[in-house]
């Protein structure tokens, strides 16, 4: 069965793009809002992070803990922030492959911000079984696509959540 590559989701927030955009692009943030991502690195946190900035993300899914470094490839202020996950390690990352690509969207809408958050599957040149292999023994049984849309969806919620209140 063929992968799918991309998979997105958006939610409308109150608050204004350039506002979310500076909570996202800071990677040092996500741990609020993302279900996996408990640290992002960053050489200067609470900035947000400009295009060629490199910052490790610590993650964890139940038991398992991993790092991924990341360098961003677009921030354009109240319009994207984007990176690309390009090296992997259960302690300090050192495993060179290309793993995803992470793009948040914002969007004036109905007094606030829509945000979009895609994630597109990095191992292109993956044959399908052998990523699907792999996706079932790291996500409990689901490929990353399906994995990573309920994920994008608590992240988003938890984002709405936590900006409204």
């Amino acid at each position: 069965m063929p992968r799918t590559m991309t998979v997105q989701d958006s939610a409308v927030v109150d608050a204004d793009p350039v506002t979310v955009y500076r909570l996202i692009a800071d990677p040092s943030q996500m741990p609020r809002w993302s279900p996996e991502n408990v640290e992002g690195d960053v050489p200067d946190p609470g900035s947000p992070a400009g295009v060629g900035t490199i910052f490790v993300g610590s993650n964890k899914r139940g038991r398992a803990r991993w790092q991924t470094r990341c360098r961003v490839t677009a921030s354009v202020p109240g319009e994207r922030f984007t990176f690309d996950v390009f090296q992997f390690g259960l302690g300090t990352p050192f495993v060179k492959v290309r793993i995803a690509t992470w793009d948040y969207a914002f969007e004036a809408a109905d007094g606030g911000t829509k945000v979009t958050e895609t994630w597109t599957d990095g191992r292109r040149h993956w044959p399908d079984a052998v990523a699907n292999t792999v996706d079932r023994f790291a996500t409990g049984g689901r490929t990353f696509a399906d994995f990573q849309r309920r994920n994008i969806a608590r992240t988003l919620a938890n984002l709405k959540a936590d900006l409204e209140s």
